[in-house]
């Protein structure tokens, strides 16, 4: 999921995995789409209408609690973003980043993480210039936290990732 921004900078603002519900926050708040959602592998997706949520949310009370968790948790994610924007370095957020990815989409048999990225959506996913995130991995691969195979990442000490970002 990305916004498009100034002069059509794409900032990721989060990613959606099989059984996500995505694009509910409009249609509970009565407005336009403010995201846009890409697929980077292939994808089902089921569409519900604005009536029959609506239907659902007032006649099923387990679904209503269950959007209104996932409303507050994606509200906390997002005041989190801010925060670590404010007050963390571009180093910090990157480390952050890595920690999470290896959290939300695990590792594949040779330990490299389960999403391929560009550095480019890296550094959306960062809130820096993609010359910053080219330089800072370079870095972490120079320091042994991460190793390097084209677009895939390996985390060799997820600990130190951690203490750097301060994410536990």
């Amino acid at each position: 999921m990305f916004k498009t921004g100034i002069e059509g900078k794409e900032q990721i603002v989060s990613f959606a995995k099989a059984g996500d519900i995505i694009g509910y926050r409009s249609i509970l708040s009565h407005e336009s789409a403010c995201t846009t959602a890409k697929a980077i592998e292939d994808v089902v997706v089921c569409a519900i209408s604005a009536e029959k949520m609506f239907d659902l949310i007032e006649h099923n009370s387990k679904f209503s609690m269950e959007l209104m968790q996932l409303a507050c948790k994606e509200l906390g994610e997002a005041n989190q973003f801010l925060t670590d924007i404010a007050q963390k370095s571009v180093r910090e957020r990157l480390a952050e980043v890595l920690v999470k990815l290896k959290e939300s989409f695990s590792v594949d048999a040779d330990g490299f993480l389960n999403i391929s990225l560009t550095r480019e959506e890296i550094a959306s996913l960062v809130g820096t210039a993609t010359e910053s995130v080219i330089r800072l991995l370079s870095e972490f691969k120079s320091d042994k936290f991460i190793d390097i195979n084209g677009r895939k990442i390996r985390i060799l000490n997820e600990e130190r990732l951690r203490k750097l970002s301060s994410y536990y």
